[in-house]
């Protein structure tokens, strides 16, 4: 039986759903602006950066949006921290905010806590600002994942995001993307980040339900696409 063949997004494609990132703690002015020049040549959608970083200098006509973390990376911040830093990013220039939850929790079974934690964040952001909930997915059963999944939505995030990529649990999976998107459906998109190196790693998130990536190492990531045509013929 002939089945008909599917192409896989080329690498222009793929990088409009890329948040060019950079969070390191050394990172300078200097490399930021580094990373802006990049992300434009690029073709990403956007640059993620830590909030005292703001305001970027973005090249007039420039398709590029701004994120900017949020309760990063321990989102052990209080919740009106975590408000008040997302407000400000914003009125400097943010475009998106990559917010993290309180971890714990979320695996000490708060899930309301745990929805009032982004609620706040988004009253402090009202839309059409993008609201993206880091969930640290490696470090959560599955039930976990999908109720603090479910608390996302329920508070109005935009995205569920799986990693901050910094935490020793590791970072995105296929099963995790693939059981965010299951449980958010169409009332949320999702966001793999954290050890999304490869091109084939890219390819692999957008098959399991993402649409956007978290991406330190862009240049390389893009520099390994191929055409490549799947299907049985």
């Amino acid at each position: 039986m002939i089945s008909t063949p599917t192409i896989a997004p080329d690498a222009a494609s793929v990088a409009r759903q890329i948040d060019h990132t950079l969070l390191t703690p050394e990172a300078t002015t200097a490399d930021v602006a580094a990373l802006v020049a990049e992300a434009i040549r690029l073709g990403t959608y956007s640059v993620c950066v830590s909030p005292s970083m703001l305001p970027l200098t973005i090249p007039a006509g420039a398709d590029l949006k701004v994120a900017v973390v949020c309760g990063f990376p321990s989102g052990k911040h209080h919740s009106v921290i975590k408000a008040a830093e997302a407000a400000l990013a914003i009125e400097q220039g943010a475009d998106e905010i990559d917010m993290v939850i309180d971890i714990g929790a979320a695996e000490a079974g708060r899930f309301g806590d745990v929805q009032a934690d982004i609620a706040a964040v988004r009253a402090s952001i009202p839309a059409p600002k993008v609201l993206k909930v880091i969930i640290e997915s490696a470090a959560l059963t599955d039930a976990e994942i999908i109720s603090v999944c479910q608390a996302a939505v329920a508070a109005g995030a935009d995205f569920v995001k799986t990693s901050t990529g910094f935490h020793p649990a590791g970072g995105a999976t296929v099963h995790a993307v693939r059981l965010m998107k299951r449980t958010v459906g169409d009332r949320a998109q999702v966001k793999a980040s954290g050890g999304v190196r490869s091109y084939d790693d890219a390819l692999a998130m957008l098959a399991a339900g993402a649409s956007r990536l978290g991406v330190s190492g862009s240049a390389a990531l893009l520099s390994g696409a191929t055409p490549v045509l799947t299907g049985a013929y």
